[in-house]
């Protein structure tokens, strides 16, 4: 599943040896098979760091920063570029061609499941698997979609972000982890910190107003959900929404848990689901 790097450059003149140097790309563990571990928003690569020694004997992991993590340059984040999900799957295509990945297992986060998603269907060659933990393919609702949030409370959001951004993340931490796990609501509150607010703001914007209900049927590739069963940011009814829509085999995995972002809240829970998922298509 590794092979040569075919010596594609990335968009606006980006090549895959500076990318991989921007991004803090690593690739380790010992086995033939591939994972790629891509985060969410107002975390980077060391959300992982919890669930990442079980899967070092079995699988090579790639991991990286996305461009707009607090762990990045902040100078490298253009926002003429990423103004659209686009940029971000040109971003992880970049880093797999660069690294000679032909084909490999995607688990994404968040934010990130909808670059999985996205680049699945643009390169489906690559992917044996996606598994997306704590998906949307759309935030807001409408008529005949709850995505859970109305188009005033994402102004709420953003008002509160622009007015004193610290403020925002001491209150949508523990919020967003859901569980009484103190040292999960500190991890993801000093990611949230690393993030300028600028950026911050820009990204969540983006991904607030994105809608990828459209383009779910492409996704030829197999797909497992992983939800918990109590998530302020994603509905439950989501995870069933993408297990009908999606156009590969999917499957739905409910984790008795609380909060969006259990691998660092129950990583225990989540180190079964993943391991189940990813022993379950071989290639």
């Amino acid at each position: 599943m590794v092979g040569n790097s075919n010596g594609r450059t990335g968009v606006y003149g980006r090549g895959g040896a500076k990318l991989l140097e921007m991004l803090n790309v690593r690739m380790v563990g010992a086995g033939e098979r591939v994972v790629v571990l891509s985060h969410g928003f107002g975390t980077d690569q060391s959300a992982w760091s919890r669930v990442l020694p079980y899967f070092l004997r079995d699988y090579r992991i790639v991991l990286y920063d996305l461009v707009c993590a607090g762990s990045v340059n902040p100078d490298h984040f253009e926002f003429t570029r990423y103004t659209t999900l686009d940029a971000y799957v040109d971003d992880l295509l970049t880093i797999l061609d660069a690294l000679g990945v032909d084909r490999c297992f995607f688990v994404g986060h968040s934010f990130s499941t909808m670059i999985g998603i996205l680049a699945a269907i643009r390169r489906p060659e690559l992917f044996v698997k996606l598994i997306l933990i704590g998906a949307s393919p759309r935030f807001l609702n409408d008529d005949k979609y709850h995505g859970g949030f109305e188009p005033e409370e994402f102004d709420e959001v953003f008002a509160a972000m622009e007015a004193n951004y610290e403020a925002w993340v001491q209150g949508f931490a523990p919020l967003a982890v859901g569980a009484d796990v103190p040292a999960a609501v500190r991890e993801f509150s000093r990611t949230l910190f690393n993030m300028r607010p600028d950026i911050s703001l820009f990204v969540s914007r983006m991904v607030f107003n994105s809608d990828l209900r459209g383009v779910l049927g492409l996704v030829t590739a197999p797909c497992v959900i992983i939800q918990t069963t109590k998530d302020v940011s994603v509905p439950l009814a989501v995870a069933f929404y993408l297990k009908d829509h999606l156009g590969g085999r999917t499957t739905v995995e409910l984790l008795p848990v609380e909060g969006h972002l259990p691998h660092l809240s129950a990583p225990a829970a989540l180190v079964h689901v993943l391991r189940r998922s990813l022993a379950a298509c071989g290639d």
